[in-house]
């Protein structure tokens, strides 16, 4: 789920540390390089957590050097779990996104392969081509493990190379074939650079000369490492009030001893600065594994379920008030790999800031795993990890809040469990039971009258839901995707009055409207494999609360009304073959309030349907991705004034863009990327619409390296769409 692009010029102090990396790689070692019993050469990269070890890894999997160097790039995060099955799906798709003509579809369709299919399809994807590959953040320290992988990928050209970052310095031994390279602090020189980057606006430390002494007594208890740098200078960003600057210098929890790391004072002091509403907030992280892809959906869910944010005035006030909770977080360096693309946003959280969430969790919050041999009694927030649950482990007091399954394959298959789990914790406000498998859902959910958050998320094998479950008046969201064996929604629920999220995969083939028109409060509705499902709704009564509407792999789905949703602001399409988004509605839609639209692999648009012109005013991004017979786009899409985003991918029969593209003076970031003979005519300089183009900030055309992470930004795209629906 990472990605491997960096802005090189943001980096300091890594320059001579790249140069020797990229040495090592262009080097022969006798050790590896070869075919058969000879190893594949292995590099490590080893030092603390927040040392800069994974940046330096992009530093030089992104230069151009490597390019020439090697046929294939992969870039795998391993993180806390080395399961050998996800690894190799990890490397698969790496791989594949080197190859944007390979189709999405088969991609994903590796999920549902055994092991002996794995290891074939690598093998095959790998035999006879020169690579280098990235494993991220290795923490395991099992060598059966490791070489059960590496014997497996051990079929690459002569040449190949595998570069590894770990904070072990065994696991480092354990994995290279050379001495692994140790990574050292910054300069105090490059950490006065990059605290005062990130402390002050360029230039602005001259005016505040007695700061910058401060900040140089600061940046010595850094030690050198990049995290602590930035997240104190991100901290003190703006604020120029001299005592605020020497409490940061002066607070004693630099002196606490830490058992590991030796980074956790600088973050737990920045952790102290926090407001108190978002330190709670915070805590929660702690929550879902190392390495856990956040979207601004999952995180709402979260706090608002828990009643973790405040507002006077309904929900929606609640969704906004997440959102600048997150920017704050993301403004203190808290965050990292945060993309934007406005009503939908994704990041992940730093180790060392997850550890730091943990350390404040304390006893509130429990991740259990195989190691857990007690859950103490004060415990309210459960996060299970592992499967072999037993019963006797739970704790019996009634103060449980929250029982949630993060982990992908990790669920329930007892009736028994949940019947005692409803029984006993009936104040529960989260129950997240994704990848559970039990065929029959307990009628005693009903007891559950606090319950703010339900999923059955990929459940494969249940079949109905029981008619108790809409007695649950405070329920906020209901998860039912990939519940694929499903036959109908029961019947009355129209009466979850509080419903702000529906996610829905379902055998049915028509839907009743009376009871969606009944959620006066339903905010994101998604259908997901809904194979049967021809229309949406028939058009006689308006959904009036919904804003975000999201349609995925419904492939017997022809059309469905605009008209009956007047404050639609985000309209997913995706892998829909039947549909005609023309169909019914072939005029502009006046007042159309939409703001985010993604339209992908719907095979009948040969352009864009003409009722989105009815969003001129609103719509900020255009994601248009695998629509093969789309030829041509329309000329009212330069009257779009407020669009700030435009990707186009993968539409390889689109020749053209409207002759009046320097009227989108609002637009920012233009991507276009597998259109062969339309990139061509975009080419800098040389192509016919270069002068259209060439102001636009974000400019990523054809195949560069800007072009090669858009792809990969429309798989994470999907990855979004899932943690989305949840």
């Amino acid at each position: 789920m990472t990605y491997s692009h960096v802005d090189a010029s943001g980096v300091i102090g890594r320059e001579s540390d790249r140069e020797k990396i990229i040495k090592l790689l262009m080097q022969h070692h006798p050790n590896g390089d070869g075919y058969g019993d000879q190893s594949i050469c292995v590099i490590p990269i080893v030092g603390i957590g927040g040392l800069g070890k994974t940046t330096l890894a992009k530093l030089v999997f992104n230069d151009k050097r490597m390019d020439d160097l090697f046929q294939l790039k992969m870039w795998v995060c391993i993180s806390d779990d080395f399961d050998i099955r996800q690894i190799l799906i990890k490397i698969i798709n790496s791989a594949s996104a080197s190859a944007p003509t390979i189709a999405l579809a088969h991609q994903e369709n590796i999920k549902n392969f055994d092991i002996e299919q794995l290891q074939s399809r690598l093998r095959h994807r790998l035999s006879g081509q020169k690579y280098l590959l990235v494993l991220d953040d290795v923490w395991n320290d099992n060598r059966p493990k490791w070489t059960q992988l590496k014997d497996l990928i051990k079929v690459g050209a002569v040449g190949s190379k595998i570069l590894v970052t770990t904070r072990s310095n065994s696991i480092a031994s354990m994995m290279g074939t050379v001495p692994s390279y140790a990574l050292e602090g910054l300069s105090l020189e490059n950490c006065y650079a990059l605290f005062n980057k990130w402390a002050f606006k360029e230039g602005e430390e001259k005016k505040y000369s007695n700061l910058v002494e401060i900040g140089k007594e600061i940046v010595k208890k850094c030690i050198g490492v990049p995290l602590a740098v930035r997240t104190l200078g991100s901290s003190l960003f703006l604020n120029f009030n001299l005592e605020r600057w020497e409490f940061v210098r002066d607070h004693g929890i630099w002196n606490l001893k830490q058992e590991k790391d030796d980074i956790l004072p600088a973050l737990k002091l920045s952790y102290d600065q926090m407001p108190s509403y978002l330190r709670h907030c915070f805590a929660f992280f702690s929550l879902y594994p190392k390495d856990y892809g956040f979207t601004g959906a999952k995180v709402v869910n979260l706090w608002v379920s828990l009643g973790l944010l405040r507002s006077e005035v309904g929900s929606q006030k609640l969704e906004n008030a997440a959102r600048l909770y997150i920017d704050e977080l993301h403004s203190r360096s808290f965050l990292e790999d945060f993309e934007d693309f406005g009503n939908i946003y994704y990041f992940k959280v730093h180790d060392l800031v997850h550890d730091l969430a943990q350390y404040v969790a304390k006893e509130e919050i429990l991740v259990v795993d195989s190691g857990t041999r007690n859950i103490p009694e004060q415990v309210r927030h459960l996060s299970v990890v592992e499967n072999s649950l037993r019963d006797a482990l739970f704790p019996k007091s009634s103060r449980v809040r929250t029982i949630l399954f993060p982990t992908d394959g990790v669920g329930v298959d007892s009736v028994a469990l949940l019947d005692a789990w409803i029984a006993r914790y009936k104040f529960l406000r989260i129950l997240d039971l994704s990848d559970s498998s039990f065929e029959t859902f307990p009628n005693s959910i009903a007891k559950l009258e606090h319950l703010r958050a339900l999923s059955l998320e990929n459940n494969r094998r249940i079949k109905r839901l029981p008619q108790s479950i809409c007695k649950l008046q405070n329920l906020q969201v209901l998860t039912l995707r990939g519940c694929v064996e499903l036959e109908t929604l029961p019947k009355g629920f129209g009466m979850l009055i509080s419903l702000r999220q529906l996610s829905i995969t379902t055998k049915q083939s028509i839907l009743s409207e009376d009871e969606f028109a009944s959620l006066i409060n339903l905010n994101t509705l998604s259908f997901e494999f809904c194979d049967n499902l021809m229309f949406l709704f028939r058009g006689t009564q308006q959904l009036k609360s919904l804003e975000v509407l999201i349609v995925q792999s419904c492939r017997s789905l022809e059309s469905f009304p605009f008209h009956i949703l007047p404050k639609l602001e985000v309209l997913f399409v995706i892998r829909c073959e039947m549909l005609n988004l023309s169909l019914n509605c072939e005029n502009p839609i006046e007042r159309l309030r939409m703001k985010f639209l993604h339209i992908e692999e719907c095979p009948r648009q040969q352009t864009l349907p003409q009722w989105i012109e009815g969003a001129a005013e609103t719509l900020q991004t255009l994601l248009i991705s695998n629509l093969h017979s789309l030829e041509m786009l329309p000329e009212w899409l330069t009257s779009m004034t407020h669009l700030k985003m435009l990707h186009i991918v993968n539409c390889p029969q689109l020749l053209y863009l409207p002759s009046d593209m320097h009227r989108l003076g609002a637009l920012e970031d233009l991507t276009i990327d597998g259109c062969s003979e339309l990139c061509q005519k975009c080419e800098p300089q040389s192509g016919e619409y270069w002068s259209f183009i060439a102001h636009i900030k974000h400019l990523s055309i054809g195949e560069t390296r800007e072009g090669k992470l858009l792809f990969q930004m429309q798989k994470q795209i999907r990855l979004k769409l899932q943690d989305l629906q949840n």
